[in-house]
């Protein structure tokens, strides 16, 4: 006890004279603390399923000209437009931009065109193809919707009108289109600096669909089909699997319809059928995550060819074709709860569904099997070889690193070097860094659900720091009521996340889509660390990390509230789900052992210790379940373990202080962060 008593003595002393320690983010003697001010947030309703909103039009000021088929896309509260067709059914080359009360003209496209597509990609609009009365156009345009400069972006893989698109992470995705003799069933991804790429394709070829993203999947509704009918279909592409699949049909057959998202669920606007004049006044909210269609309010006036972009406020519908030929309508859609019977809370059958032995997604499966260790008391980064338990790679990063975080769109690895304030980027095709991203204090990160954000938990500075999550650019900058922020999972919707605070003892419940703190929690032990997070597969519960109480608490997250604990083991620490996702790994870094939790039951139903003693800390599984991968915090090393027997296969030194390993390639669509959420 003396020894031990006079360790954590000198391991506060080093930290006070060097100014950081290894363990910075853990209060178990690597670092004293003391905790600002906290000042809990006022408690809002939350609701762990969208709820049943219909939509309503209230009229805006008119545009100075009427328009049908504009490109348009949104950047904060302002709307751009670019080109479409005048009431003389003649092309234009104007850009203007609408905030609803004012419009201004911006600039003039090279040329005038009609039924492009525009989507926004880190504060900058892009208009893809599109038509001139004589021929289709192949160019991609970079708009600035601030000083209307317009330039040249790239080139579509063929040219043409009549397309959608919507964009997923920094990707824009290209729906169907026409060349001008053939319709098209290509879904084309673009990307700033990259060329196009066909990665999709259409169950039928389309033109005029309405598309949209939504929890990260792209949504195309409806559309002209070769025969020259309009279709009912609603379906989701899967921007990682590179999968499209059938979620409905629309109330009737639609083309020439607008698109837009709110709260996770997209929004058919107006449209039209097969027949010239016959527009519609219809709105359908579509539900990607639960495959659900269903009737969601009326326009003031029936309209297709509209434009339609999601502001702050609600979605801008602009222009279009009415009764009477193109108008000029602005008009603001904003979301109105309806009533619904009481019932029990929604079941989900199983967040983990798409992280199972033999998922891959394409984007990963060439990825050499890899196990990144951060070394936080080194400034390196070990990299090992899964197969033969021997490390192959090493290199040095900023200062402190403590995690490595998959990107949302699985192509990158990030090393949070906390200290060094950067990320450094990893290809993990080659296993190589790249060059540093200034980011301040980024002790973790996460992805919103969708991958438009990127979430640096800025510990050291009290913050959530919502960035762009393709250029970092600072978003908004969140304080939290709390101290000691580190670590969170998000719930089945995406709606909400669970925050620790492991130097104050508290949780926050985090609204992600307005990015605000709901509730702040104190834990109800005398001592609370909390750690890692993880939502259960069927997204009732979290299980929080505690490393003070020794387990972890359940905590209903509908509710807000704990339901139980389950004692563990001393210095429970990281959380690992199990690759059939009925089991819960957990890392008891104080007792040298990790113990078993069976989500069906709720209880341990094993415990492994390791031969000697150690410190297990954070990791994952394989990507054949068979190896769970965990650091060894204060031995320096990372213990490879069977998840069959609990036997220990390989002890591989490393540097000093390795925290949160990346284990790599991941099954999974796309990535919430931390050093694998995968979903």
């Amino acid at each position: 006890m003396r020894r031990a008593l006079l360790a954590v003595v000198a391991i506060v002393v080093v930290a006070a004279a060097g100014g950081i320690a290894y363990g910075r983010s853990d209060r178990d003697g690597d670092r004293v603390v003391h905790a600002s001010r906290i000042v809990p947030a006022r408690a809002r309703p939350h609701h762990s399923r969208p709820r049943p909103f219909v939509l309503a039009e209230r009229s805006l000021p008119a545009l100075a000209t009427p328009v049908q088929d504009p490109a348009t896309a949104a950047v904060g509260s302002r709307v751009v437009l670019a080109g479409g067709l005048t009431p003389a059914d003649s092309s234009t080359d104007a850009v203007a931009a609408d905030s609803g009360s004012h419009e201004r003209m911006l600039a003039r496209l090279p040329g005038a065109q009609h039924d492009a597509a525009a989507v926004t990609i880190g504060g900058k609009i892009y208009v893809f193809g599109g038509g001139n009365g004589t021929a289709q156009l192949d160019h991609v345009l970079r708009v600035d919707p601030v000083g209307g400069a317009v330039q040249d972006a790239g080139r579509l893989p063929v040219a043409s009108s009549d397309v959608a698109a919507a964009a997923v992470g920094g990707t824009a995705y290209i729906v169907g289109g026409y060349t001008g003799t053939r319709w098209l069933d290509t879904i084309v991804a673009w990307r700033p600096g990259a060329p196009a790429e066909v990665v999709g394709r259409l169950p039928t070829p389309l033109r005029y669909a309405a598309a949209a993203a939504a929890d990260g999947q792209l949504v195309i509704a409806g559309g002209s089909t070769p025969s020259g009918s309009a279709s009912r279909a609603v379906l989701a592409f899967d921007p990682a699997t590179q999968r499209v699949r059938r979620l409905g049909r629309l109330p009737a057959p639609t083309t020439h319809a607008a698109a837009a998202s709110l709260g996770g669920l997209t929004y058919v606007i107006g449209g039209r059928g097969a027949a010239l004049d016959s527009p519609s006044a219809r709105i359908t909210a579509v539900d990607p995550l639960r495959g659900r269609v269903r009737p969601a309010g009326r326009l003031a006036s029936a309209r297709s060819d509209l434009g339609a972009a999601s502001i702050r406020h609600g979605i801008l519908v602009l222009g279009g074709r009415g009764t009477q030929g193109t108008v000029s309508t602005v008009g603001l859609l904003t979301q109105r709860a309806v009533a619904r019977r009481p019932a029990a809370a929604a079941r989900v059958a199983d967040v983990y569904g798409h992280d199972r032995v033999g998922m891959l997604a394409t984007t990963v499966q060439d990825d050499p099997p890899r196990v990144y260790v951060p070394n936080s008391g080194s400034g390196t980064v070990d990299v090992i070889d899964q197969r033969s338990f021997k490390v192959v790679g090493h290199f040095a990063v900023g200062a402190l690193p403590q995690h490595i975080t998959p990107s949302y769109d699985l192509r990158t690895l990030y090393v949070n070097d906390d200290v060094g304030n950067s990320l450094t980027p990893i290809d993990p095709r080659t296993g190589q860094p790249g060059k540093p991203i200034a980011v301040d204090d980024p002790y973790n990160l996460y992805f919103t659900p969708g991958g438009r954000y990127a979430i640096v938990v800025a510990e050291r500075l009290h913050r959530l720091d919502f960035r762009d999550a393709q250029s970092f650019r600072l978003h908004h900058s969140l304080t939290v009521p709390c101290a000691g922020v580190n670590h969170m999972d998000f719930s089945a919707d995406g709606r909400y996340a669970i925050v620790s605070c492991e130097f104050s003892g508290q949780l926050l419940e985090l609204d992600v889509r307005r990015e605000r703190v709901l509730r702040v929690m104190h834990l109800p032990a005398r001592s609370s660390i909390p750690q890692d997070v993880r939502l259960e597969p069927d997204g009732r519960r979290f299980y929080v990390a505690d490393l003070a109480a020794g387990g972890v608490w359940k905590i209903d997250g509908g509710r807000f509230r704990v339901t139980g604990f389950v004692r563990t083991g001393a210095g429970a620490h990281g959380l690992v789900v199990s690759r059939d996702a009925k089991l819960l790994y957990v890392a008891n870094r104080n007792d040298g052992s990790v113990s078993v939790i069976s989500f069906r039951t709720g209880r341990v139903v094993a415990t492994w210790r390791l031969p000697g003693g150690g410190s297990p800390d954070m990791g994952a599984v394989s990507a054949d379940g068979k190896v769970l991968w965990l650091s060894g915090r204060y031995n320096g090393v990372v213990y490879a373990i069977s998840t069959s027997s609990g036997r220990l296969l390989a002890k591989i030194p490393v540097g000093a202080g390795p925290h949160g390993v990346a284990v790599w390639p991941q099954p999974g669509r796309y990535s919430l962060g931390h050093t694998g959420i995968l979903r």
